[in-house]
């Protein structure tokens, strides 16, 4: 197999990074200098959960597995992308919305609602989400890694819709699975059977990570 084309689907890690609500904000400063020290260090802080990152289940659950203890063909595999754009400020994606998919165990699901084009804006956080039945007939297929271009995989709370108390994160976690948000361009991804990588940072002991994740075509 060789690779073909190679789509980006992440945001980038700035100043400008959208976080979620109360979550640490990335910031970042020189350390070292090629003036002063003959090489460049930067000096960063951010969220386990900063830009494009995966949920381990331990996200939700005291005792799932960290991020540094899942199985590594988590994050890579051979991608559907489900089209639900189109959908209203907030709406619950059902199994139907979802065009009843046939999926099988091992593949990664991304749901392309089309809501990045609305990152680093409130209206961010008014996403559409995963309806908690679409989750459990997602995960008795045998699919273990979903990932969508919004911050939630479940609605995010406000002072107005309090939320749900994060069912499908719950029940993402105790599959032992993985959950990949803030994706971004998977319009880009126009071709078919893309090979997707989600590959997280190995931190010790953590929740979750951030991802460089792209989308790959390959070709015999």
């Amino acid at each position: 197999m060789r690779v073909t084309r190679l789509v980006d689907l992440s945001v980038p890690v700035d100043a400008g990074t959208q976080v979620f609500p109360g979550d640490p904000v990335f910031t970042s400063h020189p350390h070292a200098t090629v003036a002063a020290d003959g090489f460049h260090v930067q000096a960063i802080s951010m969220g386990s959960q900063t830009g494009t990152h995966v949920d381990a289940p331990y996200h939700f659950a005291d005792d799932g597995l960290r991020i540094d203890e899942l199985d590594l063909t988590l994050f890579t595999g051979p991608a559907v992308l489900l089209d639900v754009r189109g959908r209203a400020p907030r709406t619950r994606l059902t199994w139907a919305d979802l065009g009843e998919p046939d999926v099988a165990p091992g593949t990664v699901v991304l749901l392309h609602t089309g809501w990045s084009a609305h990152y680093g804006t409130p209206a961010y956080f008014d996403h559409p989400f995963l309806d908690a039945d679409a989750a459990r007939r997602l995960l008795a297929a045998g699919v273990r890694t979903v990932g969508l271009d919004a911050p939630n995989l479940d609605v995010t709370p406000t002072d107005a819709d309090p939320g749900e108390g994060y069912p499908v994160h719950h029940l993402v976690a105790a599959a032992g699975g993985v959950i990949c948000e803030n994706l971004t361009n998977l319009a880009a991804v126009d071709f078919p059977d893309p090979f997707v990588s989600l590959l997280p940072v190995r931190l010790t002991g953590a929740d979750g990570a951030p991802v460089r994740a792209v989308a790959l075509q390959l070709a015999p």
